[in-house]
């Protein structure tokens, strides 16, 4: 059933739909009856991809998301040093170099005003950050450090460390960071969920704070402190599937043998998750050709490729899910052979493999997505971020011709997840599903490769139903269906179409039944 004008809601599930005058005999003393006067009802959006916590963190940190010029940039932290004391941390990140042309941020902008103050700050996809001089000089990184495996500490052409630490290499700094509270994770978690329910995203599928050079602990302290601390404590309005680092896949193995794959109606233990490469933005991304703009440079292997088959093929075969984060073509093209060689080991069985990104991808990738089963988890709105950087760093053809191939990898029968990534994006479904129709970037007239727009439709199902089934919660989740929890939006427009042109607004989420925004 397509389209429908009504539907029935008991105890938070979906009861029955169809048109009004088929649901009048289930109407009782103690029913409600909610009229949306003919506005659009959707199911509640998943965003298949965000660092939830860390996100909510990010909120009260220094903000550098769309500052386009580096006097901007410096005059941020210069803001925030002075409302902290003397030998604090000063943290924050967002920052994009190709926002202002380019040029890669050094320590050097910041030492005059945090000479007391060690600073951090993440690039916006998380693989590179930048240390001023005393945060460097505390973590003891200098002219004669070298490049731990999978990370780049960049130096000048006098081999001094210019502050930028690159994947792994930012594990030289993380750990002198103070630890974040549990009150201030607590407070995270909710600003992001009550974030997330403002744009209609009733369920999101979460990786947690872990980037390459952080701790694998911090996934699992944030679900006993934070989740399910406030589903005891009836604070949870928004659904969360988790996935957990995949160096610790035995310790989630345990607790599914205990506690099955939902621990409540809110919580559920998606599966393991690993990186095979860096970014293109920090020019760590894996590819079989040199970047354009470091002609000596593939990129980075992030995880040793033979410790990731072996956690990969032990973890599927005690049936947890894997999503590896790939970026490159030659990153994806690494794990994608890796999946039909654990599948051809482990056996036949439906595992749902999934491929964090699948940002470029070389000549018939695409059509391996679908051959081979692996659901591609894609963010539309990187591409927006990405359209002008990446013809500098790719050169022309490559960048237009294997870049976010979202209708090849439809077309070659594969399944779509749509999301976020935030807060590297902002969370905002109606956004993204604009950005997958149009693929019109900042500043352009014209679609970037118009032939890998998807249709309304597809982009819909690709934050719905697909992006249910790619986390195996299509049987709950993703759909106006009789039997499944009744997360839905209400959005300002009576007509679908109006969708695509993301001029519509959340009106209402409602969670469960019941309304959680406004």
């Amino acid at each position: 059933m397509p389209v429908a004008d009504s539907m029935a809601i008991q105890n938070g599930r979906i009861l029955r739909v169809g048109n009004y005058s088929s649901l009048q005999d289930l109407v009782g003393g103690g029913t409600k009856e909610l009229n949306v006067e003919g506005k659009v009802l959707v199911p509640g959006f998943i965003d298949s991809h965000v660092h939830l916590i860390y996100g909510g963190l990010q909120m009260g940190r220094v903000e550098l998301r769309g500052v386009n010029q580096k006097e901007e940039f410096a005059r941020r932290v210069k803001e925030a040093v002075g409302n902290v004391k003397q030998g604090s941390w000063v943290l924050g990140g967002g920052w994009n170099n190709d926002m202002w042309g380019g040029e890669l941020p050094m320590a050097s902008w910041l030492d005059d005003f945090t000479a007391d103050n060690p600073v951090w700050l993440t690039r916006m996809d998380g693989h590179m950050g930048l240390a001023n001089s005393l945060a460097l000089k505390l973590t003891g990184i200098n002219n004669s450090s070298n490049d731990p495996n999978g990370g780049t500490i960049a130096k000048s052409t006098h081999g001094e460390p210019t502050g930028l630490l690159i994947d792994a290499a930012m594990k030289l700094v993380l750990p002198w960071i103070p630890e974040v509270s549990v009150d201030e994770r607590r407070e995270a978690f909710l600003r992001a969920s009550n974030l997330a329910l403002t744009r209609g995203v009733t369920t999101v599928v979460d990786f947690g704070r872990y980037f390459p050079g952080a701790s694998v602990k911090h996934s699992w302290e944030d679900l006993s402190d934070v989740y399910q601390w406030a589903d005891s404590s009836g604070k949870m309005i928004i659904r969360v599937c988790l996935f957990f680092p995949m160096e610790t896949w035995s310790q989630l193995l345990e607790l599914i043998k205990k506690t099955g794959r939902a621990l409540s109606d809110w919580i559920y233990l998606g599966g393991v998750k690993a990186f095979a490469d860096g970014s293109l933005g920090s020019n760590s991304a894996f590819f079989f050709e040199p970047y354009a703009d470091e002609p000596h440079n593939y990129g980075l292997q992030v995880t040793d490729p033979e410790s990731l088959f072996n956690m990969t093929i032990a973890s599927d075969k005690f049936g947890l899910q894997v999503a590896i984060h790939a970026i490159g073509d030659r990153a994806n093209g690494m794990v994608l052979d890796m999946y039909r060689s654990v599948a051809l080991t482990n056996g036949m069985r439906d595992r749902r493999f999934r491929i964090e990104h699948a940002q470029h991808l070389a000549p018939g990738m695409a059509a391996r997505f679908g051959e081979q089963g692996v659901v591609a988890s894609v963010q539309p709105d990187h591409l927006l971020d990405d359209a002008d950087s990446a013809a500098k760093k790719l050169g022309v053809d490559r960048a237009h011709q294997g870049s976010y191939l979202f209708h090849s990898l439809l077309a070659s029968n594969a399944r779509l997840a749509l999301g976020s990534d935030w807060p590297v994006a902002n969370i905002n479904p109606v956004r993204s599903i604009k950005t997958a129709i149009k693929r019109i970037p900042p500043g352009w007239k014209n679609a970037w490769m118009s032939s890998e727009c998807l249709s309304l439709n597809d982009a819909l199902i690709a934050h719905t139903i697909s992006a249910a089934y790619a986390c195996f919660l299509d049987n709950e989740l993703g759909s106006i269906s009789p039997g499944k929890l009744a997360d839905f939006v209400i959005l300002s427009t009576s007509t679908l179409d109006d969708l695509a042109e993301g001029s519509v607004t959340v009106e209402a989420t409602y969670v469960a039944g019941r309304q959680a925004y406004p």
